[in-house]
């Protein structure tokens, strides 16, 4: 036997100990296009190198999280935050004996179709396209069809399926919302991401001194504690703890479910919701966040009338133009947006 075929069935074998409730990528759905399996990797690995090595992964250094056009080095971006999801994910999979491959392909491909300046851009796209516009439902048109020339990246159904509902709604981290993962590496990431933003935000928004750790809820403080470390390390011990098994009924007929406990869980939703009040609503009203708004909508409306101006393997010419606009302009850098908007007549 060639030594890549002992490495892969060790590989599978390492699958086979994980929990009953983890997803096997030997026994998955699959792709959506056939392909021969990798002599030195699951399928799950090969799905997280490809998002590491897409166009998309890479733009996301230089793409808003909150603050827009921050003045210093140690803002959040979009990569950062991904890379901390990724982590924190990670450790919640590792404790449960989850998959840890599949956990790290979701969360490093959860943001891909993120357009520029954050939440702004999203909103200012959601405005002006027909059938509105989600940054995790582009995230999945990223990896299906936008990277490879229009092929996508051909990656399971398992890591497809947790990128596409991992947006959460405002009321709770853990409410449906938007749909929610098939696959409880994918529930993971969904809170992870909560976890992350929750945090580094409180973080950033301390650091442009909007705020001090004394301006933070009492009730945070108590429950979850004061520091960054504490908080993140209180909320992954909670729901390594509060995992698996739903209340009331017999371990024989536990479902598994990934959750938080009752007090942990509402201090988080509060800790979120003084975010939207103090942070979100306020960063939105802010100049550069208007401005990144005007942007997008003139860039939007200018591409329209200008689609020979699009010179990108992002854009399909057979889709219609407002998708072929929306996919050219929700790839854009922030820097990028600024600078096309500029020279095109935008001031």
């Amino acid at each position: 036997m060639p030594y890549y075929d002992e490495v892969r069935a060790r590989l599978e074998e390492r699958e086979r100990m994980l929990s009953p409730f983890a997803a096997k990528s030997y026994a998955g759905r699959g792709r959506e296009r056939a392909e021969e399996p990798s002599l030195v990797r699951t399928d799950f690995q090969r799905d997280r190198d490809r998002i590491i090595h897409s166009k998309a992964f890479r733009r996301l250094k230089h793409k808003t999280q909150v603050f827009i056009a921050p003045k210093g080095d140690h803002y959040v971006t979009r990569l950062t935050h991904t890379l901390e999801v990724a982590q924190i994910a990670r450790t919640i999979s590792r404790a449960l004996n989850l998959n840890e491959d599949l956990t790290e392909g979701i969360a490093l491909g959860h943001d891909l179709g993120h357009p520029p300046f954050g939440h702004t851009g999203e909103a200012a796209l959601a405005d002006v396209l027909p059938e509105g516009f989600r940054h995790a439902q582009q995230s999945l048109r990223v990896v299906e069809k936008l990277e490879g020339g229009g092929k996508g990246l051909n990656l399971t159904w398992e890591v497809r399926d947790g990128i596409v509902n991992s947006s959460k709604v405002r009321e709770d981290i853990f409410a449906e919302g938007f749909g929610l993962p098939s696959t409880l590496e994918g529930r993971v990431v969904r809170v992870s991401d909560a976890i992350a933003y929750i945090n580094h935000d409180v973080a950033d928004t301390i650091r442009a001194g909007l705020m001090t750790e004394d301006d933070l809820p009492q009730q945070a403080v108590e429950v979850l504690g004061r520091s960054h470390s504490q908080r993140i390390d209180t909320l992954v011990c909670d729901i390594v703890e509060h995992s698996w098994e739903v209340t009331g009924q017999a371990k024989s007929d536990a479902v598994p479910i990934i959750s938080m406990s009752p007090a942990v869980l509402a201090t988080a939703n509060a800790l979120r919701e003084f975010l939207f009040e103090r942070v979100y609503m306020f960063e939105s009203g802010e100049p550069e966040a208007v401005r990144g708004r005007e942007v997008v909508r003139f860039l939007f409306g200018y591409y329209l009338e200008h689609l020979d101006e699009m010179q990108s393997d992002f854009v399909l010419p057979a889709d219609p133009p407002w998708r072929r606009v929306a996919d050219y302009v929700a790839g854009m850098t922030d820097q990028f947006a600024l600078r096309a908007a500029e020279e095109r007549g935008f001031s």
